[in-house]
């Protein structure tokens, strides 16, 4: 899939960045996270969440007990916007159909958004973090979780405590899951 969509300029932005950066992790991941933009160091480098925020968001699904390698991570642009200013809605919609694709091919169970723009584009609606983020939104029979950004947290330590309330859920629906099909599944343990 890379290799049909890393040449895209179906929005300026493609015509200003280093690299594309499409996504990384498992191709199969029961969970997804999805982002804003790549930044900088994402450009330099070509993967997602490389940057200070990424290291955090490392740290973060450590936590949880998941590594980078167990979910997936991408973002809603897959070029940097300049001086990292939020996507334009025409940015969003030029890059959507990549996404649906990742999305659909992925095949995740669980899906979190980080941070306002990527809530805003999954879900199609204008609500603030605040009033989206604690509880599962339906995302075309995918459940997803809206937390704050890395970056956020980075930025505000107040966003600290609801963030881990956030992943704690995600990570109690993950298991919640897991312990179904292994139910569904005669034969199956679950340690």
């Amino acid at each position: 899939m890379y290799a049909k969509y890393h040449r895209c300029t179906a929005c300026a932005l493609g015509f200003k960045r280093k690299h594309f950066v499409f996504g990384s992790g498992n191709e199969h991941a029961d969970v997804m996270f999805v982002g804003e933009a790549p930044g900088a160091q994402e450009d330099e480098q070509g993967q997602p969440f490389v940057g200070q925020a990424g290291k955090l968001l490392t740290r973060i699904l450590n936590a949880i007990d998941f590594t980078r390698d167990e979910v997936y991570i991408t973002n809603i642009l897959k070029c940097r916007p300049p001086n990292n200013r939020d996507p334009m809605p025409e940015e969003i919609d030029a890059c959507d159909a990549i996404l649906k694709e990742q999305i659909r091919l992925v095949r995740p169970r669980l899906i979190c958004a980080l941070g306002r723009v990527a809530a805003q584009a999954l879900l199609k609606q204008n609500s603030s973090i605040r009033a989206l983020r604690g509880r599962f939104h339906d995302y075309h029979g995918i459940k997803l979780l809206v937390t704050y950004h890395p970056s956020g947290l980075l930025r505000n330590a107040a966003y600290k405590r609801p963030t881990w309330e956030d992943v704690q859920l995600l990570r109690k629906e993950y298991d919640r899951i897991v312990q179904s099909d292994a139910q569904a599944t005669p034969g199956t343990e679950v340690s």
